[in-house]
């Protein structure tokens, strides 16, 4: 709690954990409560809550505040103090403020008093009514830029409090956190209310026709949920009209307030294609605006209104005042803390930032080309002693740096676990025996003899950006041999063009971020490491969030793994157990054709090239705990996905890269989308794969112009299931213009020839009628 050089600054943060190893391990003193289930935790499928919880004891994660105040009539010339929160929960950061007014407290009456209040005050936050999230909600949520996102999940923080408490009291935090698929429908805005009104008057005075008062009257339940009516898509909520206009020609150009599409263009008597055209059936429009209508309501009695749905308003009373605070939803556990993966790259990408000491091919993939965030990622995932020295600088700043470079090894917490459990924010002489014998320990200091005591495998000093390997490396690591020539002969010979290697979204797709200024160390052919990083780079220069980075490296480390689990396959002959075996789509006659799966190459050259390139590392990483955690949690993620049977992830890639794919393929591909995703847990994971940063629906909404009639009929009822809830609805609303008109077109096209047909069923056919072309279906000319 008091860290090395506290006195020379006025106020220093640092971050230390419990339970994580014999040493520091503590017996439950304060056992108020039972231990916290999974369910209270909001653990996700892949049961990422339980790491580190060896022997019974959970993880506790310390937030500790030290100030010096200078006074001269005491013996040193200043008073220290310093006071610590311990908690379970990883997002420590939302302590900091309560934090800062408990030590002012204590330093004008120091008492036990102090610490009571403080303790009372933080243990009466409210946060029952806190929606949890499931795995695959959180990976929407942190990808998602609308302030929006599940809103559904805070209705009841959003009703209007006009009841007792004790009404509210009877509602659990378990039901709030339950998804509601009715959660949006039954409701109208003032918009739709008007629309009602007028199409009531006009129906007395006989302007349209009963039928269509009928469909404008009939509650959202009852409209037919799989393929909706042209009424829905006039009047529900939506701007985009197919068919007959009459009477709506004042609220044309009118675009609901929730909408983050592009804004209308369309005027007075003219067809809208707007954003909101997919919302039609859905009702969420309506129900945003609801939404919005109690948001305005809780604004006025509540401080800590909602005003982003990423993180949870609650409030703190500590000595009379009211502090708010917000709790981020979506975060995992190896996420600790409110650190920058952005501060992390731009240190060791400065101008300054310098590499020291031999190549090792663990860390050094790229040769003396590698980027210093490549090694340290090397570094992370293949075990190795890593030491992040800030001399004379503050605890609370290398601290930082340490949980940022836990997150790059994780995915942010979304792929890799274990290195929290090895983690020191802040390290010093005291115990220094104790942690340095931690294997593949991730330690911060501000002593500058811990660089020359040797027992660190990577330093990197945050103060100059400099990053040092340790002349030891080679001996306490020895190199082996890999099998490239092995593995070069199998994948057939090398082409001198070919492209780059696998799964290009998750290396290069912000397409659009033109070329910044670059490194000099940084470019080197057509390496996948370098042009990744070149990227972040170049995204960072032009201000794309942290949001961003983070996905993209969650991106990285997914794609790393698939690529070992493509390795064990190619190189060591064994059944992977990393992820889906490798395999691709197959037509053979007289066999049932089958998907692909696994890591997919855009061509064996480039495929080859990274392996051989990446078989040091990955041999490295194969041996450390995260991978064995990472086989169990895979286990664990086959049987408790809600899409099984097939590699889902894949067949998006395919979606998104395949060069040539035969009309077969893409018929099966959505076949088997469409047959499975049916529910809501279904919907989310589905859109978990398809963040917005990668265009969102784009290769689903592909289908939608293919030749064969039933592709096209198959995305349709794909985007019908999304359309029943409102996170689809959102990403259904992110299409552009073409896309959301081209799929109100079909949609009503179908519906309207499926009743054609129901209707000629009583009608005997003539011997001379035909059936119209598939491809040149009443579907694809916008018959109907």
């Amino acid at each position: 709690m008091l860290p090395d050089g506290a006195e020379r600054q006025p106020e220093d943060w640092t971050i230390f954990f419990l339970n994580q190893t014999p040493f520091n391990t503590i017996s439950p003193v304060l056992a108020l409560d039972p231990p916290v289930s999974d369910s209270q935790h909001g653990s996700d499928a892949d049961g990422h809550e339980n790491d580190g919880e060896e022997g019974g004891q959970e993880l506790l994660y310390v937030l500790n505040l030290v100030r010096t105040k200078l006074d001269k009539t005491v013996r040193r010339g200043a008073i220290v103090k310093a006071m610590a929160i311990c908690t379970r929960h990883s997002f420590i950061e939302i302590f900091k403020p309560v934090l800062l007014m408990a030590l002012d407290d204590y330093f004008a009456h120091p008492s036990q008093d102090c610490l009571a209040r403080l303790f009372d005050a933080i243990n009466s936050i409210d946060i029952s009514r806190a929606p949890v999230l499931t795995r695959h909600e959180k990976l929407i949520m942190r990808t998602s830029e609308r302030k929006d996102v599940f809103i559904e999940k805070f209705e009841e923080l959003l009703r209007p409090n006009n009841d007792s408490n004790a009404h509210i009291s009877t509602k659990t935090a378990s039901s709030s956190s339950k998804h509601k698929a009715t959660s949006s429908q039954g409701s109208h805005s003032s918009f739709e209310e008007g629309i009602l009104t007028r199409a009531r008057e006009r129906e007395r005075k006989g302007s349209i026709p009963a039928a269509s008062s009928t469909a404008l009257q009939s509650p959202p339940q009852q409209q037919n949920q799989n393929s909706p009516s042209e009424a829905s898509f006039s009047l529900d909520g939506s701007a985009v009209w197919v068919g007959d206009e009459s009477g709506l020609d004042q609220v044309v150009g009118s675009v609901p307030s929730n909408s983050h599409a592009h804004p209308s263009g369309s005027g007075r008597g003219r067809r809208s294609t707007d954003a909101s055209s997919s919302a039609s059936s859905s009702g969420f429009q309506s129900g945003a605006k609801r939404e919005e209508a109690g948001l305005a309501s809780t604004t006025a009695h509540n401080p800590a209104a909602l005003k982003d749905t990423h993180f949870f308003p609650a409030v703190m009373e500590y000595n009379d005042h009211r502090i708010p605070i917000k709790l981020p939803l979506a975060t995992f556990p190896e996420e600790v803390g409110d650190y920058s993966l952005i501060q992390l790259v731009q240190l060791f990408s400065s101008p300054t930032a310098s590499i020291s000491g031999p190549l090792h091919p663990h860390l050094h993939t790229s040769g003396a080309q590698t980027h210093p965030i490549i090694i340290l990622f090397n570094a992370l995932v293949t075990g190795k002693r890593i030491i992040f020295l800030g001399h004379h600088r503050p605890a609370g700043q290398v601290s930082s740096y340490v949980l940022s470079a836990c997150a790059l090894g994780s995915g942010c917490g979304v792929v890799l676990r274990g290195f929290i459990k090895r983690a020191f924010p802040y390290a010093n002489l005291i115990n220094r025996e104790e942690w340095e014998s931690i294997p593949a320990y991730i330690a911060g200091v501000t002593n500058p003899i811990f660089e020359s005591s040797g027992s660190w495998d990577l330093l990197c000093d945050v103060g100059s950006g400099r990053m040092v390997v340790s002349k030891d490396i080679l001996v306490n690591y020895p190199p082996t041999t890999t099998s490239q020539p092995t593995l070069i002969t199998r994948t057939g010979t090398l082409k001198t063009e070919a492209s780059l290697g696998s799964e290009e979204d998750m290396i290069r797709p912000s397409k659009d971020l033109g070329v910044a200024e670059k490194r000099g160390d940084v470019t080197k052919g057509n390496d996948a490491d370098n042009l990744f990083m070149e990227d972040i780079i170049s995204a960072i220069s032009y201000h794309y969030g942290e949001a961003h980075v983070r996905a993209r490296f969650t991106e990285y480390a997914t794609r790393f793994v698939k690529l070992t689990a493509r390795y064990e396959e190619d190189v060591l002959g064994i059944q992977t157990t990393l992820g889906y075996p490798s395999a691709s789509y197959s037509e053979r006659i007289g066999d049932h054709p089958r998907l692909g799966s696994g890591l997919g190459f855009s061509d064996d050259a480039a495929g080859a090239r990274e392996l051989a390139a990446n078989a040091s590392r990955i041999e490295a990483f194969r041996r450390t705990e995260s991978c064995e955690l990472y086989r169990a949690d895979f286990k664990k993620m086959l049987t408790t996905n809600p899409i099984q049977g097939f590699d889902a992830a894949h067949q998006l890639w395919r979606l998104r890269h395949a060069k040539r794919m035969s009309d077969g393929e893409a018929e099966l591909i959505m076949r088997h989308l469409a047959e499975n995703v049916q529910s809501y847990d279904q919907v989310t994971e589905l859109l978990s794969m398809l963040p917005p940063h990668h265009n969102g629906l784009l290769p689903l909404s592909f289908g939608l112009f293919h030749q064969q009639e039933v592709v096209r009929d198959l995305t349709v009822d794909i985007f019908n299931e999304l359309r029943l809830h409102p996170v689809g609805v959102q990403f259904l609303q992110s299409l552009n213009h073409f896309q959301r008109y081209a799929f109100v077109r079909q949609a009503h096209a179908r519906e309207s020839r499926l009743m054609r047909e129901q209707n000629m069923l009583a009608i005997p056919l003539s011997n001379f009628a035909s059936r119209t072309p598939s491809n040149r279906s009443e579907s694809s000319l916008g018959g109907g």
